[in-house]
């Protein structure tokens, strides 16, 4: 590969597997990362959803960061409506206190839950991301206005600052505020259907130059299913059709076996979906694979790739990053 590459992991739920065990095998997949050379390592932030065991990625990346050491950890990312933004500032001063120069700070404004999920977090609308944005920035670095009613509140501990903060973006919408804030970008095409040239073209014009950025820096986010023939890549990926048709209707199950998607009843409407979703994932031998991440990360401008691979067997899933390293 001629570009960085990155994780995102969402801690997916193996049918069959205890979903604390997923959990554990997270620190698997970081390691093999750090070994195979890979750039970062982020865990999202998923709620009340028993295909994803991520609702909580701050305790799971100091497991891994303690278990690592270069690969840069953090959050892809915090969902900002979910949490307030004092205990946001603190939780990530006090990591990057822990494992200095290696955290980044992943920002969204979408739920990553359900109504009723979102409900039981008291989540604020995601209208107002921009307000909690900047209030969790200037209660990190002390820079509320005098007569503000939180002002003087101190964020421990107070002799380090937020790691570097990438926006997360699916739509565009963060993008010239991203590169306007001087932070990184980060499009989440493994999603989303938009494309996402014009949306890093719009960072890359906003962008004012910081202390963190001196340059602009966007990721592609891709969802990879890689194999070493492209019909066991076939095979594998119908794990996901089955989960992502069954999430589409509502029904959030664990990551179904490959002979259990397989097995499904599909209609015609049924496969119809699964062919317009499937567009917005890579799957194939590592030839097919490489062709067309270089094509996309050529079309979209981005600087670095973050590779998620939702696949049942956890062996499987460990060789494809190797495959997308070339190492395989």
């Amino acid at each position: 590969m001629r570009y960085p590459l990155s994780v995102l992991d969402l801690i997916p739920v193996a049918s069959g597997t205890p979903a604390s065990l997923a959990v554990r095998r997270s620190v698997d997949l970081a390691q093999l990362a750090e070994e195979l050379g890979y750039v970062r390592y982020w865990i999202s932030e998923h709620h009340s959803m028993p295909s994803l065991a991520s609702p909580a990625p701050e305790p799971i990346l100091a497991h891994v960061a303690a278990r690592t050491d270069r690969i840069r950890v953090g959050p892809g990312g915090i969902m900002l409506p979910n949490h307030k933004p004092l205990r946001v500032a603190e939780l990530f001063h006090t990591m990057e206190a822990l494992y200095p120069g290696r955290m980044d700070l992943g920002i969204g404004r979408a739920p990553g839950s359900d109504a009723r999920a979102s409900k039981a977090l008291g989540a604020e609308s995601p209208e107002r991301f921009g307000d909690l944005f900047n209030q969790m920035l200037s209660l990190s670095r002390g820079t509320l206005p005098r007569m503000h009613p939180i002002n003087g509140v101190k964020v421990m501990p107070n002799d380090v600052g937020l790691p570097p903060i990438w926006i997360l973006g699916s739509s565009g919408a963060s993008a010239a505020a991203a590169g306007g804030a001087g932070m990184g970008y980060s499009f989440a095409s493994h999603f989303s259907a938009t494309p996402p040239g014009p949306a890093i073209t719009r960072y890359r014009e906003a962008f004012q130059p910081s202390d963190e950025f001196p340059e602009p820096h966007a990721i592609l986010g891709v969802s990879v299913i890689c194999a070493p023939t492209e019909d066991e890549a076939e095979y594998l990926a119908a794990s996901f059709d089955l989960a992502w048709l069954r999430l589409n209707k509502g029904d959030f199950q664990p990551l179904p076996t490959p002979e259990e998607a397989m097995d499904y009843d599909y209609t015609e409407g049924d496969r119809e979906l699964i062919a317009e979703n499937r567009q917005r994932h890579v799957v194939g031998d590592p030839q097919q694979v490489r062709e067309r991440l270089d094509t996309m990360m050529a079309e979209s401008g981005a600087d670095e790739l973050m590779v998620v691979s939702n696949i049942h067997d956890h062996e499987a899933r460990l060789r494809a990053y190797r495959l997308i390293a070339g190492t395989g």
